[in-house]
């Protein structure tokens, strides 16, 4: 390259840096405020809310483990079962 074509790099470089630094910065910070921010407020009743989550949750885990027993009693029926053998008449 020639001079010219070596002095117009370096200065498109210098110009990149000098505008962009700033403007990266810029946007990083407000990117960083909305993290920052505190969440709006919360609902009122998330409390109530809460609490009839955690009931529905324990009930579905009863309701679970009542079907596993069912489950197990099942099996264990099942098992003990005698083996019965085919009786249909070979052809």
């Amino acid at each position: 390259m020639n001079i010219d074509g070596d002095l117009f790099i370096i200065m498109t470089s210098v110009t990149i840096m000098v505008i962009g630094l700033p403007l990266a910065r810029a946007v990083a910070r407000r990117l960083t405020a909305r993290l920052d921010d505190p969440p709006s407020q919360l609902p009122s009743d998330l409390g109530a809310r809460l609490e009839r989550i955690e009931q529905i949750t324990e009930a579905t885990q009863l309701e679970v483990e009542r079907l596993a027993e069912g489950q197990r009693f099942t099996t264990k029926l099942l098992s003990e079962r005698p083996k019965v053998r085919d009786e249909r008449p070979e052809r």
